[in-house]
């Protein structure tokens, strides 16, 4: 399985905050790519700075030593968010469903609104 996650589930990962047992195995099943978008360091760069998340300074760290395949921005992915259907306005999340499209992944997510987007979802 290729899974990209969500901002707020990094955000529980790396906080170790529980979530569901499939959501779980699946993340932590070493057959499974297990992507984070540099869309994902963006927002919690954004959020951290404007005082919305308070998060270690080592994240980077942790991202870096962690299993997660990182996840550049391409072209593809920018042209492919601009035509999507506007069930969602948040730009973090539009990318993250593009990418999930272009790069035939599945979306880890918690985000209802997500789900009415043409992409497979685990809902976390």
């Amino acid at each position: 399985m290729r899974l990209i996650l969500d901002t707020h589930v990094l955000l529980w990962w790396l906080d170790g905050q529980p979530m569901s047992e499939v959501v779980m195995e699946a993340i932590t099943e070493p057959t499974n790519e297990v992507f984070v978008s540099a869309a994902t360091v963006w927002e919690i760069s954004i959020k951290r700075e404007k005082g919305k998340l308070r998060i270690n300074d080592g994240f980077m760290q942790l991202l870096n030593e962690s299993a997660f395949l990182m996840l550049p921005i391409t072209w593809g992915h920018g042209l492919n968010a601009g035509s999507l259907p506007l069930h969602h306005r948040d730009p973090f999340d539009r990318i993250l469903v593009s990418q999930a499209q272009v790069e035939t992944l599945t979306l880890v997510t918690r985000d209802e609104t997500l789900l009415k987007y043409d992409i497979d979802v685990l809902v976390a």
